[in-house]
């Protein structure tokens, strides 16, 4: 059964920082594309981050470009390192894997899903 686990969320004040990890498990994810979606209340799940299966292109949404860097910790982790938050940033962060190495950057190209960490950014 594929899991995919976030960790690193909390509360932080803006301008400060926060790394996010996704742990998959359940088949090699080495080769698959791997991106962050969040999701504020009131609102729908949109697009953060996306990294290729081999870990060369990434795609991000323009509100988090140059402040969020998406990487590949190793075959089966992803990282989201957030920096310059603001309080716009606050959502609950999911991570999401689908079934094939090209980004994509809407919710219904991916098949696995996490169940979210909550990031909180205080004024």
């Amino acid at each position: 059964q594929v899991q995919l686990v976030e960790s690193g969320g909390g509360l932080v004040q803006a301008g400060g920082s926060l790394r996010l990890s996704c742990a998959a498990s359940g088949r090699t994810f080495s080769s698959v594309a791997m991106g962050w979606f969040r999701q504020a209340p009131g609102k729908a799940r949109e697009f953060v981050a996306a990294i290729s299966g081999s870990g060369d292109s990434t795609a991000y949404a323009d509100s988090v470009k140059g402040r969020f860097t998406i990487s590949r910790d190793n075959a089966n982790t992803v990282l989201l390192q957030m920096n310059s938050l603001k309080p716009e940033d606050t959502a609950v962060y999911y991570c999401a894997a689908r079934r094939g190495f090209v980004i994509f950057t809407t919710t219904d190209k991916y098949d696995y899903w996490g169940q979210g960490t909550q990031v909180t950014v205080s004024s």
